[in-house]
């Protein structure tokens, strides 16, 4: 694939993940995303959000985007307004979720629980908790060990590593051990996240497609991580972060620029707004 790729046809719809692709490394919106996104709009697209994020985690993008459509908070596993109210949620089976837990554990990596509504981890001082804290906007709730009633209800379970090379290992076995009981893929090179099957970015593009009226070809996708792909084989473009792996840059119908380089707004500006400037649209 080749950044010169333009869309073949019709886009009314940008998905964007947003942790390496939508804010910088600072995890920041730039000025230059903030008019990207208002002239996609001005040009007749609309525009999403999805995340490995809590729902909590993706609200300080609500004003500054003029967010409009579901945002799919846990890489799909909960969708909710931009008013906060819940759509859905879906919930990992709680024998697949003490599994999996043991599983992240029996790697030796740390783990958090998510529910719909809260955040639980063990130790406050491990690492990426305090950058984690201050990029989602709250904080999390440190437990001994993990409730019945967490593990009944959750929606998304971390485990957490610097060791790179054992997040990896720790994604096959889980994917392994598993199978279509959950969805298990990389947000970050540090984090596996484990969800519902449903809770994957390509159902998002489903589901999003279902409540838009919208098909899935006329969706573009953009974002960074393995677990992108999932989405960009649903959507009928789809655009690699220049920080991404050459493996996903591999998978993605164009790439852009690094996020700290305006990768998102050049990419808006270049594959979209270009194609439509060229009545692609």
């Amino acid at each position: 694939m080749t950044a010169d790729t333009m869309p073949k046809g019709k886009i009314a719809v940008l998905l964007a993940d947003v942790d390496g692709t939508l804010v910088t490394e600072q995890k920041v919106l730039t000025e230059r995303t903030i008019a990207a996104v208002k002239a996609l709009k001005q040009h007749g697209i609309a525009f999403a959000v999805t995340s490995g994020r809590p729902p909590r985690g993706m609200a300080m993008l609500i004003e500054p985007l003029a967010l409009e459509t579901p945002i799919a908070g846990f890489n799909g596993g909960v969708l909710i307004n931009p008013d906060m109210s819940v759509v859905e949620a879906k919930t990992i089976a709680p024998d697949v979720a003490r599994a999996t837990l043991k599983l992240i554990l029996d790697h030796g990596m740390d783990a958090w629980v998510y529910t719909a509504d809260d955040w639980f981890i063990r130790d406050a001082k491990a690492p990426h908790v305090e950058r984690e804290t201050w990029t989602v906007k709250f904080e999390a709730k440190v437990v001994a060990t993990f409730s019945d009633d967490a593990l009944d209800h959750a929606v998304k379970i971390v485990g957490i590593s610097d060791d790179r090379d054992l997040v990896a290992k720790a994604e096959k076995d889980a994917q392994q051990a598993f199978g279509d009981k959950v969805s298990a893929a990389r947000s970050q090179p540090y984090y596996l996240d484990v969800t519902n099957p449903d809770a994957n970015k390509g159902t998002v593009v489903g589901t999003l497609s279902k409540h838009l009226g919208i098909p899935p070809e006329q969706f573009a996708t953009i974002g960074d991580m393995p677990n992108d792909e999932l989405m960009f084989r649903k959507s009928g473009f789809s655009i690699a972060m220049g920080n991404a792996s050459d493996d996903v840059k591999s998978r993605a119908s164009a790439t852009t620029d690094s996020y700290n380089d305006e990768g998102f707004a050049k990419a808006i500006e270049k594959f979209l707004l270009g194609a439509t400037d060229q009545g692609g649209h």
